[in-house]
């Protein structure tokens, strides 16, 4: 079971979100019975620092974008002197960095996002596989869960699945469960928890928006000068000005990036959300209310 694997109470992990994922949030949900994963994001060893001590004392993992830790593999020493209880890769190759994280005694978890992803990660001899569906807020693939999830489970063999994308409350933890998961990945619903880091402003447009007004997109990785590492890959996002203006222009922003990044990182740094980023999966129909995290991990999984 995928409790015994991870050494939780209850089949729910949190998605390791970077800028959203701290050690508050990430004690919280582990604390309330599952395991929270801080979202290093792009990697920076004195926030890392900060946000584990945040969570001192919690039985708390980490979560590393993949081809980005490859370009700075200190960063997972750092990490794993700290002892998490298990480190989650995803979107790259997790097999360099497999053993190493073996040997310190935490769990890997791999994220994928298509079959093909699937057969690397499990050459990786993962502990956990997460199956990703396009539904997911933030980077990911473009095959729903639903039929991405038993595919993936069908292939893991004896290695547990945890489904992510589009889960948000108690309907989605069950038809994941009925779909063969052996737990739930959850995000979104997360990022509008009182001890995430989202912006305040940032929570509150998760709330009042609806599915509808997400879509996939590159235009945030080019303005803030990602777009190498990403691509390929699209990230789901709420719409705004920035993206009314830029989306299916990606040449033209690229050809312009110097003069739009600087508007954009200004925006940003004033919780101007008619420019900045909102990553948010579909599921922000089912979020009604900023509520605690471990309100939530009871809420979904009771």
């Amino acid at each position: 079971m995928i409790t015994e694997v991870l050494g939780i109470q209850k089949p729910l992990v949190l998605a390791p979100m970077g800028s959203v994922s701290g050690g508050a949030l990430a004690a919280a949900v582990s604390r309330a019975g599952g395991l929270g994963l801080i979202g290093a994001g792009y990697g920076d060893a004195k926030w890392m620092r900060r946000e584990f001590e945040q969570a001192k004392g919690a039985h708390i993992g980490i979560g590393f974008i993949t081809w980005s830790l490859a370009k700075q593999p200190r960063l997972l020493d750092f990490a794993l002197e700290r002892k998490p209880s298990a480190v989650m890769l995803s979107f790259g190759d997790p097999r360099p960095f497999a053993e190493k994280i073996r040997a310190s005694g935490a769990k890997l978890i791999c994220q994928v996002r298509s079959l093909a992803i699937a057969r690397q990660a499990l050459e990786a001899r993962p502990d956990v596989l997460v199956a990703q569906g396009t539904e997911a807020g933030g980077h990911g693939g473009m095959r729903a869960l639903f039929t991405l999830l038993p595919a993936v489970k069908d292939m893991a063999g004896d290695v547990p699945v945890l489904a992510a994308g589009g889960i948000a409350d108690r309907r989605g933890y069950d038809a994941a469960m009925a779909l063969s998961a052996d737990g739930v990945l959850v995000g979104t619903r997360f990022s509008a928890s009182d001890e995430a880091l989202t912006a305040p402003r940032a929570k509150q447009r998760i709330v009042e928006t609806s599915g509808d007004a997400t879509l996939r997109t590159t235009v945030f990785d080019v303005v803030r000068g990602y777009d190498a590492g990403w691509a390929g890959v699209t990230g789901r996002a709420l719409r705004n000005k920035f993206t009314e203006a830029w989306h299916g222009r990606e040449a033209e922003l690229t050809a312009r990036r110097e003069a739009e990044a600087k508007n954009y990182w200004q925006a940003a740094e004033r919780q101007d959300f008619d420019t900045a980023l909102i990553f948010a999966g579909e599921g922000v129909d089912l979020i009604d209310a900023v509520l605690p995290a471990a309100e939530i991990v009871r809420r979904i999984v009771h």
